[in-house]
């Protein structure tokens, strides 16, 4: 053999192991790469407000950036979506702001001004996706990215909703006056007022005989200077509803409802009261316990007519009616929501008391839901318990009333919200002017 040739066959023969060696270990090299890379999408988790959101197309990662669905976002931000077929455009509005962005495209629009996209809206199996944070971001949300749990946390613009909050006793570590106010009674301030926008004062009962008591068994009862109260409420332009609270122990508000003579007592000693307030809140709790058959039929028939004839003797003095009613998914099924929904102005959902603490999303989601198949949503507010929620919960159930376009939110009770719960409140919500 040439020297040469020689030279040759031994440059050969060392490429050739080199080469062998290089390739037994590239491609788990390149195999570990793919499967810690941002770009593998599987098992990514969003959530909106707390809530999970369900994707019939899964989220998939590109350059750094999540594409997701864009009508379940849209549809669960309460967006107008329009989409043109023939230029593929899509167009998504809120009263503040309008987009539009084209498949493909790498260069949006937002209220007319061009913006410019890191990843381009696409189509995957039928469906349009688009970039998470751009797309949530112009439109006042908060995007966060946790990558050890491959979950994504959106939470929505504050949403303009009425504020509700029941006024009770309490000690003078819990006191409702100055949760609101700010100030030891009789003082006044700003405080809470600003978001709060109405107050269910908690100082009323009834007796099985239709007669109005101003202190009862339960614990409910009119303050000495209450009328400090209601003046405060006008100074500060909050609207009032007088509380009528009630148990069926005993079977005391069976027995009320029942009966013609103390139907007419309770209706006639409530509505020579409610003038004081600009409503009244019926909050009769306990209907329908174990009952069933044409037992259960009665309560609720009897419950309803007693609602029927209140409603039109208050709508007749210009004063409104709020009933505070068990969840449609309770222990109580007394509430005939469909009935009573056409014979009142507002509806709290007490959508509590599941059994534990926070009250579980899910579960409050499904009363809602219930609720809706029969009650407008206008005329729906979510009831809170704030002794079951947190700072954390919290946005989650204002989220679920969000979601729903739910009139607004009711808090049980002044005197038990922290600081902290206060500046979440207001960091979701607009306060809706009452008139």
């Amino acid at each position: 053999m040439k020297k040469s040739s020689f030279y040759k066959f031994l440059i050969f023969s060392f490429t050739t192991i080199f080469l062998t060696a290089l390739l037994f270990f590239l491609p788990h090299t390149i195999h570990a790469s793919e499967t810690s890379t941002p770009e593998n999408s599987e098992n990514i988790q969003v959530f909106l407000d707390g809530l999970s959101l369900k994707f019939d197309v899964p989220p998939v990662i590109k350059e750094g950036r999540t594409l997701v669905p864009f009508r379940v976002i849209a549809e669960n931000l309460q967006l107008n979506v329009l989409w043109e077929d023939t230029t593929q455009t899509i167009r998504a509005t809120t009263p503040t702001t309008s987009l539009l962005l084209k498949i493909g495209n790498n260069t949006a629009l937002v209220n007319g001004q061009a913006v410019p996209l890191d990843v381009p809206p696409e189509i995957t199996d039928g469906r349009t996706l688009l970039p998470l944070r751009f797309f949530s971001e112009n439109l006042g949300c908060t995007v966060d990215w946790l990558a050890e749990q491959r979950m994504i946390k959106i939470n929505s613009p504050p949403q303009k909703m009425l504020v509700s909050a029941f006024y009770a006793l309490g000690s003078g570590q819990t006191s409702s006056w100055k949760n609101l106010f700010n100030k030891d009674f009789p003082e006044t301030e700003q405080g809470n007022t600003n978001l709060v926008r109405k107050i269910a004062l908690g100082w009323y009962s009834l007796d099985q005989n239709g007669n109005l008591l101003t202190k009862s068994t339960t614990g409910w009862q009119r303050p000495a200077g209450w009328e400090k109260v209601l003046e405060a409420a006008n100074k500060y332009q909050i609207k009032t509803e007088m509380v009528v609270h009630m148990t069926d122990k005993e079977s005391a508000l069976s027995n009320l409802i029942a009966d013609p003579i103390a139907i007419n007592q309770a209706i006639a000693n409530i509505s020579k009261e409610a003038p004081l307030y600009d409503g009244v809140n019926l909050d009769l709790e306990g209907l329908g316990w174990r009952e069933s058959g044409e037992m259960l039929e009665n309560t609720r028939t009897n419950f309803t007519h007693f609602v029927q004839l209140l409603y039109v003797k208050l709508t007749a003095q210009g004063l409104t009616l709020t009933l505070t009613l068990h969840a449609p998914n309770s222990a109580y099924p007394g509430y005939d929501y469909e009935n009573l929904g056409n014979n009142c102005d507002e509806i709290i959902i007490m959508a509590y008391d599941y059994g534990s603490k926070p009250e579980p999303p899910e579960l409050v989601s499904a009363a809602v839901e219930k609720a809706l198949n029969l009650v407008p949503a206008k005329k729906l507010i979510l009831g809170i318990s704030i002794p079951s929620e947190n700072t954390a919960s919290l946005p989650t159930k204002i989220g679920i009333a969000k979601r729903y376009q739910l009139k607004g939110i009711a808090l049980w009770r002044l005197g038990l919200v922290t600081q902290e719960m206060w500046q979440v409140l207001h960091e979701n919500i607009l306060p809706l002017t009452v008139n």
